[in-house]
């Protein structure tokens, strides 16, 4: 005879499976659509959805009670990840000298002084890496068996994420994959998070900025104006 408890505890077991499939797929749809609203939303409003996105992401995260060694913001893993950050400074210069050779080493930031643009765009930096890897991969990992898959799904969102731009595009699909696997190792997202930042400012002074547009997404890509000429130089 079959035990009904068993079977209850079973059942309620599916039960609570298909309600967290349930959430992890809501949330992932829920933040895309709110990410790629904030892409395609001229301003004021984009600025508006800027805040409204961060806000949400921000506070289903802390809904969820994950330690601060789950989302790669504690310790864990940074001096053995660090040679992530040694690579990518070994990939930018090497970027700098072919483009030094090439002519298409520019300035990018106008009057705006380097480092401080640098600065600011670590934060920016990391806070993408925790969107493709605490907010999607972490919930594709629970939806799918295949690591490789979950992989694979969150750095498609995080490069489609970059279209129409054709350089993003590609480049923040390979950096997906990569940045999600080191991620599964590590457990940090500090050391991602430099890395990400010193690759994209590379990318932003080497590529000519006719192709790259000032490293825009969305709607800015496509209403990029040329700054003024003394501004290029």
């Amino acid at each position: 005879m079959s035990d009904p408890k068993a079977e209850r505890t079973a059942a309620s077991d599916h039960g609570e499976s298909r309600a967290a499939r349930a959430r992890d797929l809501f949330e992932i749809a829920l933040g895309y659509a709110l990410i790629l609203s904030v892409i395609w939303t001229p301003n004021p409003a984009q600025r508006i959805l800027y805040w409204i996105t961060l806000a949400t992401v921000i506070v289903i995260t802390l809904l969820r009670r994950e330690s601060l060694k789950t989302l790669g913001l504690g310790g864990n893993g940074f001096l053995r990840s660090l040679w992530v950050v040694g690579v990518a400074l070994l990939l930018a210069a090497a970027t700098v000298a072919v483009a030094w050779r090439l002519h298409t080493l520019h300035r990018h930031f106008g009057r705006i002084t380097l480092n401080f643009r640098f600065s600011g765009y670590i934060v920016w930096a990391l806070l993408q890496q925790f969107l493709l890897q605490d907010y999607f991969l972490l919930r594709f990992a629970r939806l799918v068996r295949s690591r490789w898959l979950a992989v694979t799904l969150a750095a498609l969102l995080f490069a489609i994420a970059h279209l129409p731009n054709p350089v993003l595009v590609v480049l923040t699909l390979v950096w997906g994959i990569v940045a999600c696997i080191l991620f599964l190792r590590y457990r940090n997202l500090y050391t991602l998070g430099i890395a990400h930042a010193i690759l994209g400012i590379c990318i932003a002074i080497t590529v000519p900025n006719h192709i790259q547009r000032h490293m825009r997404v969305g709607l800015g890509y496509l209403r990029y104006h040329p700054p003024p000429r003394h501004f290029q130089h």
